[in-house]
């Protein structure tokens, strides 16, 4: 209650009390909601700090942290002014509808950002395939996820396109396999082939021992004795192990005199056809004789 005295107003100290007590409320609960925000992401980052990348953990933590702020002061603060929670819902559930509808892409993304973070199937640096974009992680973010191809152009794909197909993670696992298949010629070793290869894997320096890589005889081709190879490196380095040791491969068999095949072909001039071939022909036409 105020009172009016020769147009002075004098508001009575009972008002300033509630007025200052209002505020150190507000203030206590803001405060209060800090230090307990503070406290969970501390908790929330030793819990995940082996798990996750440094940054998404960090936007991670930023979001959960002032939702937790927002939300635990709103739950106190607005009853404490007078203001029903009821109709604040009912208010909100209306927004969130217009919004959600007017932005349901950017939710999805957000929402599909937030899963990504949490379940990790990539991460910043890693090699992959999205959508048939192959490439390198650069970035992720609740929003998008920006890819870095193999040929230098940066692709930025929304984390729900990203969330819903099929990823293919090169990185994922510390070691993968590649494969090669060797044509030898029939007149070759193959077993001082065999050799000759794992002696060749065994001195590279980066191809792994174990698992142990496998060397054997496939198929015998028309054109020669099929070798297939199979080894393993680091997932980091496969693309050049494989590249480097095929060329090793090559030449060492070569200066140990086994012979690479190559695809032969017999061809017959009509000038120089031989007799076999040509009565096998007339007897044909003599059984199958043209219509």
């Amino acid at each position: 209650m105020t009172i009016t005295m020769n147009d002075t107003i004098f508001v009575p100290l009972s008002d300033y009390s509630v007025l200052f007590f209002r505020i150190m409320f507000v203030a206590s609960v803001v405060i209060i909601s800090m230090i307990a925000g503070k406290i969970l992401s501390i908790y929330l980052m030793r819990a995940l700090q082996d798990k996750k990348d440094r940054k998404q953990m960090s936007m991670l933590l930023k979001f959960i942290r002032y939702s937790f702020i927002f939300f635990i002061s709103v739950f106190f603060i607005l009853p404490f002014m007078g203001v029903e929670l009821s109709s604040l819902l009912v208010a909100g559930g209306v927004l969130g509808l217009i919004l959600g509808i007017a932005g349901q892409s950017i939710v999805a993304n957000l929402i599909s950002g937030i899963f990504l973070i949490l379940e990790r199937p990539i991460k910043i640096g890693d090699q992959v395939n999205i959508d048939n974009n192959a490439g390198i992680i650069e970035d992720i973010t609740f929003v998008s996820t920006i890819i870095r191809t193999f040929d230098g152009l940066y692709v930025r794909l929304p984390n729900d396109k990203v969330f819903l197909n099929n990823i293919t993670n090169y990185a994922a696992n510390v070691a993968r396999r590649f494969e090669y298949v060797i044509r030898i010629t029939y007149d070759s070793d193959a077993d001082k082939a065999i050799g000759i290869i794992k002696s060749v894997i065994d001195d590279d320096p980066i191809a792994f021992k174990n698992p142990t890589p496998t060397v054997f005889v496939d198929k015998l081709d028309d054109n020669g004795v099929n070798i297939f190879v199979r080894i393993w490196a680091p997932s980091t380095e496969w693309y050049s192990v494989k590249t480097r040791l095929l060329w090793v491969i090559k030449k060492t068999l070569e200066a140990n005199g086994i012979k690479i095949a190559l695809p032969q072909r017999t061809l017959w001039f009509a000038d120089n056809v031989p007799a076999n071939l040509v009565e096998n022909e007339e007897s044909d036409r003599s059984v199958f004789p043209s219509q």
